[in-house]
């Protein structure tokens, strides 16, 4: 049988941690795994055959570090690595009935734009190069692992689906909160992965089984699909130099079978698992049932943060991101003014928009590289999820593919040409599709002939399998005044829609059309379709009357328990209409991560106030702020970036203010040890150091202890920061560390997904930095700043 048949049918095993058993061989610290695919191929293929042989069903190439983007400049090329990875493990399972070879993906170690430096379609491209090569040699499976970073997991997604027909299984690395590193929740991460049709996920490294087991939940509740647990074997310790892990295989056997009985398919370890952890394990469980396959009833959208909830209580769309009748937001896109656009987002936010619509279709703009812009830059300074509104399929497309975790797709209609374009597009990039009562002759002026217009969509969605909990039903308003029993006809398809479990959403301002005094039209209708069970209102967020309807139907239709949000509404309401986005000072539009309005800012700021008095007064508590709320997890990679991003900004008008050149402050010396080409963490501290006002000198990644000794003694820097991933890098670290120590007195910070407060003092670090805000509040107090 293949790997699909068996899957969901018969619990599986993955094999444990290659990098370990390497390490056990004699793999050097810094030196490249995959460079044993050529150097000792007999090895690896006994790494291999040990799990095997003790139960294993799949084992993964020694190929997570062969992306051609981290193999650049190390001498080996990623179609030969990947040939003779894949030989090798397809030699150790030797023909053997239910085992496989898994093509192991890996992070490419850099973050995508906007945050970093990498352009999604160059990762998309990368991902595929290693696809195809290891499809042609035979592996029977992708397998997309250690991911921090849902656009990056969508990436290699797409990747794998238009390079081969394998199936493909993408497991995340979260921490013991539940989040990515770039601040995917569990049900973030879970929605987008089913979206984009993977055949199974789940967990692996940086946890173990103690702490998946309280992010399981989680994921089971979010997805139908079958579950992966590869945790590692607890957290690493070191001993006697060496990197070893706490928990052993008779331990986490026991652990494993609590965790196979709540519902997972495939079960395995990452770093640390032995094949003695795997054998135990595997006599453990062997005989549970997966858990296969699951009826998850659940609608939701997702951003790269947070997934939004249809169908259990009202939502609230945004529309002002829409040219129609807006002639400053025309103007804005013929000038590619994406600033604006970010206004006019954050706006609504600010007022309580769960989603927002994105429609920047308006003659005289390419309407499919505006929105290619307009959603990445939405996305760049708010977690909120998008809905994209277009009847250009390019458009369409463009959007969809680089929209970072699954969107609203506003919309496909009956007609034949609107179902063969949208239809296979919505499927591809797992959006929730909008579905209008619309047909080739027009809308029908009945709620039954509406309703059998949304019916013909939903059996042709299903012919591409797209599931119904994944189709929302506009019933299209008209407005009264052509027809005083609009408002009825379409209440009457919401009722029906909602009886038959499916959810919907409606232009709500469209009742009013042609009408004077239209808010109040507007929000009565919304307190009726409300009451139909609507589920979705796309309406303006900035409408008294219209919110005022909103949390006042939540109130009294029992969603809003104690009326808390009815009270907390009317707290916030006079600071959430005070003052516009459009309006900001220097410190909001730092914290909300917008450049252009940052430069603009800085300059005002800079007629009346002293060039310092800006920084300490504006920029600096600004930063503060949000490395704050990145501490206290209130706020996420993102926008930790982007507020960098801004300061960044207004640092340059300052600068040209005053002429001064760049930064001259105290020297701070950066590094990725030899060995670890991964520096996203070290590339996040250089940003901050610098907004902080250090010389940062960055050494770069994979660097070896003599460059960053010499460093450190030629610019007699008081801190040196160092930064590894990988357990087979961490020893290089220590190894930097003693060296530090036997010419100088530098204070040496450390971070890195692998390493923990333990290991760190175990290696003599001075301090330990779970994350980038971390370091650099570390860096300011040796400074008395």
């Amino acid at each position: 049988m293949t790997f699909k048949e068996l899957l969901g049918k018969k619990m599986l095993f993955f094999d444990g941690a290659t990098g370990t058993q390497l390490q056990a061989w004699g793999l050097k610290p810094g030196e490249l795994p995959e460079s044993w695919n050529f150097t000792h191929p007999e090895i690896v293929e006994s790494v291999h055959r040990g799990y095997l042989d003790v139960g294993s069903n799949i084992v993964k190439s020694n190929t997570f570090g062969a992306n051609p983007i981290k193999l650049k400049g190390s001498g080996l090329d990623c179609k030969a690595t990947i040939e003779a990875a894949v030989a090798i493990a397809k030699r150790a399972c030797g023909g053997r009935e239910n085992k496989f070879v898994a093509l192991n993906l890996g992070p490419t170690g850099k973050l995508l734009a906007p945050y970093g430096d990498l352009l999604f379609e160059d990762a998309v491209a990368a991902y595929g190069e290693m696809v195809r090569y290891g499809a042609a040699a035979g592996a029977d499976l992708i397998l997309i692992e250690t991911m921090s970073d849902t656009y990056e997991i969508k990436a290699a997604v797409l990747a794998a689906k238009e390079n081969c027909d394998l199936p493909v299984c993408v497991t995340m690395t979260f921490d013991q909160d539940g989040k990515l590193l770039t601040g995917a929740t569990v049900e973030a991460a879970a929605v987008m992965c089913e979206g984009l049709g993977v055949d199974a996920m789940g967990f692996n490294c940086g946890l173990g089984p103690v702490q998946v087991a309280k992010l399981l939940p989680q994921m089971l509740a979010a997805t139908s699909l079958p579950i992966i647990i590869n945790p590692n074997a607890g957290l690493p310790v070191e001993k006697d130099g060496k990197t070893c892990f706490e928990v052993g295989p008779e331990e986490c056997a026991e652990l494993m079978y609590e965790l196979a009985q709540q519902g997972p398919s495939i079960i395995g370890g990452c770093c640390g698992t032995t094949p003695a952890h795997i054998e135990a394990m595997i006599k453990k469980c062997k005989e549970l049932q997966p858990g296969g396959y699951r009826d998850c009833k659940l609608t939701a959208i997702s951003s790269y943060g947070k997934a939004v909830h249809l169908g259990e209580g009202p939502v609230l769309i945004g529309e002002r991101i829409n040219p129609t009748g807006k002639k400053r937001l025309k103007e804005a896109l013929v000038a590619k003014d994406l600033d604006y656009v970010c206004r006019l987002g954050l706006e609504q936010i600010n007022v309580g928009a769960h989603i927002l619509d994105v429609n920047v279709g308006t003659p005289g703009i390419d309407e499919p590289a505006m929105i290619a812009k307009a959603v990445p830059a939405l996305q760049a300074i708010t977690d909120t999820p998008l809905q994209i509104d277009t009847s250009n399929y390019e458009a369409m497309e463009r959007a969809l593919r680089l929209y970072n975790g699954k969107p609203m797709l506003n919309s496909v209609n009956c007609k034949e040409e609107s179902l063969s374009k949208v239809l296979p597009l919505a499927k591809k990039y797992g959006a929730v599709l909008v579905a209008l009562c619309l047909d080739d002759n027009g809308i029908p002026n009945t709620a039954a002939g509406r309703i059998a217009v949304a019916d013909k969509i939903i059996a042709r969605a299903a012919e591409y399998g797209i599931e119904n909990r994944n189709i929302v039903v506009d019933p299209l308003a008209l407005t009264i005044s052509t027809g005083a029993e609009n408002a009825a006809i379409a209440c009457e398809v919401i009722r029906t829609m909602k009886a038959r479990g499916i959810n919907t959403v409606m232009g709500v301002s469209n009742i009013s059309f042609g009408l004077p005094g239209r808010e109040a039209v507007n929000s009565t209708f919304f307190t009726m379709a409300l009451q139909a069970g609507l589920s979705c209102g796309i309406i303006n967020p900035q409408s008294k009357p219209m919110l005022d309807a909103y949390y006042g139907f939540r109130a009294l239709a029992g969603y809003d328990e104690g009326c808390k949000e009815y009270v907390q509404h009317y707290a916030d309401a006079p600071k959430a209409t005070a003052t516009l986005v459009s309006e900001m000072g220097l410190y909001d539009a730092i914290v909300k991560g917008l450049a252009e309005a940052s430069r603009k800012a800085a300059a005002v700021a800079l007629q009346s106030e002293k060039p310092l008095d800006v920084i300490n007064k504006y920029m600096i508590p600004a930063l503060d702020f949000v490395g704050n709320g990145f501490e206290k997890k209130t706020l996420f990679l993102p926008q930790l970036l982007m507020s960098a991003d801004a300061a960044k900004a207004a640092f340059e008008v300052i600068r040209e203010a005053v002429g001064v050149g760049e930064t001259q402050g105290e020297t701070v010396i950066i590094a990725t040890v030899h060995g670890d080409i991964h520096d996203i963490g070290k590339n996040i501290v250089k940003v901050l150091l610098e907004n902080y006002g250090y010389k940062v000198l960055d050494l770069g990644k994979d660097v070896p202890v003599e460059t960053i000794v010499k460093a450190a003694q030629e610019t007699k820097a008081k801190v040196v920061g160092l930064s590894a991933l990988m357990t087979t890098t961490v020893g290089a670290m220590e190894e930097t560390i003693k060296a530090l120590n036997a010419v100088g007195d530098c204070q040496i910070v450390v971070g890195g997904a692998v390493l923990t407060q333990e290991y760190a003092d175990a290696i003599g670090a001075n301090h330990y930095a779970p994350n980038a805000v971390s370091a650099v509040n570390y860096v300011n107090s040796i400074f008395g700043k």
